[in-house]
């Protein structure tokens, strides 16, 4: 089954709970695509449909980005070895912020 790119509204409906969530009200921007004359401020519209064409275009180029295995790796290994941590230099500083 092939998946279907979300509409508009789908996408108007995520950034909105996404930005909400961080604290950010898009409804405290001027309607429409104007920016404001006086503050500046861009224009709802226009903003969401900047953040529609990031969430299409260089979000899911992110999500879609694998780590290549490492050379001499068994193919049918290699997606799991890419998702390991990579090597830090002192790692018990990353293991002490992560303990419950």
């Amino acid at each position: 089954m092939a998946v279907t790119p979300p509409t508009d509204a789908e996408l108007d409906v995520m950034i909105r709970a996404r930005l909400a969530s961080l604290g950010i009200d898009l409804d405290q921007l001027p309607a429409g695509t104007a920016a404001d004359p006086e503050t500046g401020a861009p224009g709802r519209d226009s903003v969401l449909a900047s953040l529609r064409s990031f969430m299409r275009g260089t979000v899911t180029a992110l999500a879609a980005y694998q780590l290549p295995a490492p050379a001499g790796s068994d193919p049918a290994t290699g997606r799991a070895l890419s998702q390991q941590p990579a090597p830090m230099l002192y790692p018990s500083i990353s293991v002490e912020w992560r303990k419950p």
